[in-house]
């Protein structure tokens, strides 16, 4: 049986913080899926299809990573995948207080489902999703965060 991760988010944008995240996993396991979701919070501002079709082809060499799109909870896409781990990369003590509540959530609803916590990389743990896209909408250079713009 494989050893599967999945890797939600919105990625919107995927930030050289998620590509550290995601290849610091592939030493963990034999498959990383990155699960681009649908945040019923949230409003994109990337494409969702333009992302996951950058985010493929930034990784199209390596035959242990997959990329989909989900719109439902994240623990039933983790049952339907066979992932028995959910990835989730933690910047401070804030993303854990978050992130710890909806591990728990996650459990309660599939209880073959394990929250791997890893810690951002010092030189990526002050880069967030939300400033980028301030940036970029105002013009601002996000190159130095990003592995690509879809």
């Amino acid at each position: 049986m494989e050893n599967i991760g999945l890797f939600p988010g919105s990625f919107d944008p995927f930030t050289k913080g998620h590509l550290d995240i995601v290849e610091r996993s592939l030493g963990l396991f034999d498959k990383v899926i990155i699960a681009i979701g649908h945040n019923s919070k949230k409003v994109r501002y990337f494409d969702v299809d333009k992302m996951k079709s950058a985010i493929e082809r930034h990784f199209e060499a390596n035959d242990k990573i997959s990329v989909i799109i989900y719109d439902e909870l994240t623990a039933n896409v983790a049952e339907k995948h066979n992932a028995k781990f959910l990835i989730r990369g933690l910047r401070n003590t804030t993303d854990f207080e978050y992130e710890n509540s909806i591990s728990q959530i996650n459990r309660h609803l599939n209880d073959h489902l394990e929250t791997i916590f890893l810690i951002t990389s010092p030189q990526y743990a002050h880069i967030n999703s939300s400033i980028i896209r301030e940036v970029h909408r105002y013009g601002g250079d996000v190159m130095r965060f990003l592995p690509f713009i879809p």
